[in-house]
């Protein structure tokens, strides 16, 4: 799953895709590099991040989705965790719902259910502004394990099918350094619940917190594939990246390592 942000502030390349050209040039890169799927997103969800309006958000998105499926069938999801964003993604050629709130927003359930397409669920402790404050888990791996099965149910009771579910631990997302690494050793016992599992550490900082060199956030490549090897290997049906054509042959490399093809 490559990543396409269309924001003026994420954490990684807020702004490179500020305009239209340049969104789409990234897509055909991307697509060409040897992406299975695009994740676009209009608002940034980093540490910090204040929220835009559903207006704004759909302004940065929607010129995009529309292009992008005018030239090309792949899927696309878009990450939004406003329900009104999602159906007007979905009416433009979306196919895919990813949500780090679980669709935790009024009505998201059911319009979920309303619109039939897959549902990326992601977990999160808090929200954007203070996630990364102080975040405290028990036992993190069953705490994010529970929260995904009860939003699988919740969606599950609104109308939406189960095999239209997909969960995703949120690395990143209110966790600290062990929590989000106590999470990728357990991607095998995440991916055991049925649902097919997508994992993103993509440049994030807890990268840095082990190599004190990758202050900024492109310098994080290396780990970036470390974490994305040991997701695939626990199980992850969906590895989300900045990086593709690094992550399609280092998971290239795995698969021919491990006897398969290459």
């Amino acid at each position: 799953m490559g990543i396409l942000n269309l924001t003026p502030d994420s954490f990684s390349d807020g702004g490179e895709n500020a305009t239209l050209k340049a969104a789409l040039a990234h897509a055909w890169a991307m697509i060409a590099e040897g992406a299975d799927m695009l994740d676009l997103g209009g608002e940034s969800t980093r540490p910090g991040a204040a929220p835009v309006d559903a207006e704004a958000e759909l302004a940065r998105v929607l010129p995009a989705l529309r292009a992008i499926r005018a030239e090309s069938d792949i899927p696309i999801s878009v990450d939004t965790m406003k329900p009104e964003v999602a159906r007007a993604a979905m009416a433009a050629g979306a196919d895919i719902w990813n949500d780090v709130t679980a669709l935790g927003a009024d009505g998201a359930p059911e319009t979920a259910a309303e619109l039939g397409a897959p549902v990326i669920l992601m977990h999160m402790q808090g929200e954007p502004r203070t996630m990364q404050k102080a975040p405290h888990y028990d036992d993190v791996v069953a705490e994010v394990r529970d929260f995904l099965t009860a939003r699988a149910e919740a969606a599950m009771a609104a109308g939406l099918k189960r095999e239209k579910i997909w969960i995703d631990p949120g690395i990143g997302f209110g966790k600290t350094l062990d929590h989000n690494l106590a999470l990728i050793r357990a991607t095998a016992a995440l991916a055991e619940t049925g649902f097919p599992l997508v994992f993103g550490a993509s440049r994030k900082r807890f990268i840095a917190a082990i190599d004190p060199k990758a202050q900024e956030a492109q310098q994080r490549l290396g780990g970036s594939l470390a974490a994305a090897l040991a997701a695939a290997r626990g199980g992850a049906a969906v590895i989300r990246v900045h990086d593709v054509a690094e992550t399609v042959q280092a998971l290239a490399v795995q698969r021919a390592i491990d006897g398969g093809e290459g």
